[in-house]
């Protein structure tokens, strides 16, 4: 079945789905299921106007996720935007939905000028990031991330 991307607003009638897949995304990360708060925070996402959040389409069916951040490299003096959320739901993976996804995410970069797109994955997720790579995406070598809990 073919994919088509929609661009989700803050009061697009598809948000709901949106936070079925982003609840579902965050539940692959262990966290617990809590359908309106994962719809909520998508809205105020783009309400803001923080994020960029697109869904694949199959039909009348949402199928996937992509959610983007926008931000800046001080090094490159440019825009960068951050992938932190990308999610296939499973019946429809290996169709393609996550390269739909990864192209639109690339044509976003392009076109607002970005020196580059990052993101990161779990180490165990093997899957993505062979998924990834196979996509043109580069693992870095050269710094390390650290998280501060608050």
């Amino acid at each position: 079945m073919s994919t088509h991307l929609v661009r989700l607003t803050a009061d697009d009638a598809l948000l709901g789905e949106a936070g079925r897949l982003f609840d579902a995304y965050r539940q692959f990360y262990e966290q617990p299921s809590d359908i309106d708060a994962a719809t909520t925070f998508l809205a105020q996402r783009l309400a803001r106007k923080e994020s960029v959040v697109v869904l694949a389409m199959q039909g009348n069916e949402a199928v996937g996720l992509m959610q983007l951040y926008p931000t800046f490299c001080s090094v490159a003096l440019a825009p960068i935007w951050v992938l932190y959320d990308l999610f296939t739901a499973p019946s429809a993976r290996g169709q393609g939905v996550a390269q739909a996804l990864l192209d639109e995410a690339r044509q976003l970069g392009k076109t607002s000028g970005a020196a580059y797109l990052q993101l990161s994955t779990a180490h165990t997720n093997t899957t993505a990031q062979r998924v990834y790579e196979a996509h043109g995406w580069v693992m870095d070598s050269v710094f390390r991330t650290y998280t501060l809990a608050l």
